[in-house]
């Protein structure tokens, strides 16, 4: 038990040594090397995972960003490669950062690169030339289908927002493991969100949006659709069929 406490008040001041003292019987020039260490080694998997946030915010606000979020949020994974993911719930779910309200997203976004990058997903089997119209679809299974209220793909230190406009983005890792982006538009986002949900084949998902959009042309509609399941097959997208 005392050990544990030990252990805490260890790591309470790791985390936050302007107001959690230094434990007793540890020396002063042991422990700065200790957070330093820890500090420098957070810090690190924070600044490779969000370039293009650290730009916008600046160097100093980023590292207050970045004390803040080793101080207060309750990061308890012992995985180094998920400390972006955290990072970016502490940026969403902390209130009173003062941030522009587009970054939590921006940051999502950028965490996504690296999620598609380091994904662990085995390709299944697939007929990569078969019947998109009659044959079940399979999807890339490294396929992020998001949805922003901030254009997040156009952000950077020389554009910012100054009003929300919704988003939806594809981010997938291709054949090559190269990981992908590309802008979508809603149809299209809902498309593979139902074959993600119920694999089915490419005629049964656009004449369940066509009956959903009451559209007054469903055949054509569903053309359309299978037109742009191709498209889709050709960017790595879609995979093919069972």
């Amino acid at each position: 038990m005392e050990f544990q406490r030990f252990q805490q008040a260890f790591a309470n001041h790791l985390r936050d040594p302007q107001r959690a003292p230094r434990p007793p019987g540890v020396p002063a020039r042991g422990m700065g090397v200790y957070r330093e260490l820890v500090g420098n080694n957070l810090q690190g998997f924070v600044d490779s995972a969000f370039p293009v946030c650290r730009a916008i915010l600046g160097e100093a606000r980023w590292l207050r960003l970045g004390r803040g979020f080793r101080r207060d949020w309750p990061l308890r994974t012992p995985w180094f490669r998920e400390i972006p993911r955290e990072f970016v719930q502490f940026l969403a779910q902390t209130p009173g950062l003062r941030l522009p309200r587009w970054l939590p997203e921006l940051a999502h976004y950028e965490w996504v690169e690296l999620a598609a990058d380091i994904a662990d997903a085995a390709i299944p089997p697939h007929d990569p030339v078969g019947d998109l119209r009659h044959g079940t679809i399979i999807l890339n299974p490294v396929l992020f289908n998001l949805a922003y209220a901030w254009p997040v793909h156009r952000i950077g230190p020389d554009w910012r927002p100054r009003k929300a406009q919704a988003t939806h983005l594809l981010v997938y890792r291709d054949a090559d493991d190269i990981v992908r982006f590309s802008e979508t538009n809603p149809v299209t986002a809902h498309l593979l969100a139902l074959l993600a949900e119920t694999p089915q084949s490419g005629e049964a998902a656009c004449r369940q949006i066509a009956a959903e959009l009451q559209h007054a042309e469903p055949e054509r509609l569903v053309e359309f659709g299978l037109e742009l399941l191709a498209d889709l097959r050709r960017q790595g997208i879609v995979l093919g069929t069972e």
